[in-house]
């Protein structure tokens, strides 16, 4: 069967196929590992129908007859949903993706555009905490309290030194950066997502 092959972004089953139905095709969908949302089109509109579809795990359920932009308008809000929901799945492990750069914590490792990015642990330590807060500005103290775990004035060139080579490895022009920013007389931010210095 087609549907073992897996791979689709999302099902589309009509209850009155030949040879097998979609509800059964929904009950093999689900007992998958892989989730994949499905959408159920069918001229039987009876509540019972309703209930039966998504009570087997599909996500919604279409009548016929439906427009074709209805059924594009319901698989696009699907995907959003199913999008945010790994989105949120993500950032429950801590993990970060924005934009071209991804930041896993327990692998401790980050990546622009798919490449590994060869960071020392404090270097990650700090574009970790930076990208867990884009938009909010830290002094170099707060730096210093939060990525190295202590405080003295004395060491703020050690903030200025690790932002220079972080720079030099995440910013396509580390003179120019668009990711880590200087806030003048405060410290430094990380951009938000859609931002650009």
């Amino acid at each position: 069967m087609q549907l073992e092959r897996g791979g689709w972004d999302a099902l589309v089953l009509d209850l009155m196929l030949p040879g097998v139905d979609g509800l059964e095709i929904c009950r093999r969908a689900r007992a998958m590992t892989r989730y994949t949302p499905i959408i159920i089109i069918s001229a039987r509109s009876s509540e019972l129908h309703r209930i039966l579809g998504l009570e087997l795990g599909a996500d919604d359920y279409l009548a016929k007859p439906f427009s074709v932009l209805e059924l594009v308008a319901r698989l696009r809000a699907l995907l959003r949903r199913v999008d945010a929901l790994a989105q949120n799945a993500r950032l429950d492990a801590g993990s970060l993706s924005i934009g071209d750069l991804e930041i896993e914590p327990i692998a401790r490792e980050a990546k622009l555009a798919g490449a590994v990015l060869e960071l020392t642990p404090r270097e990650f330590d700090l574009l970790y905490f930076f990208a867990r807060q884009p938009g909010k500005v830290f002094s170099r103290i707060d730096l210093l309290n939060a990525v190295w775990g202590y405080q003295h004035e004395g060491y703020e060139h050690t903030v200025n030194t690790h932002i220079n080579r972080l720079r030099a490895k995440v910013e396509p022009d580390p003179g120019n950066p668009q990711r880590i920013l200087t806030v003048w007389g405060r410290g430094y931010k990380f951009a938000e997502a859609g931002s650009t210095a």
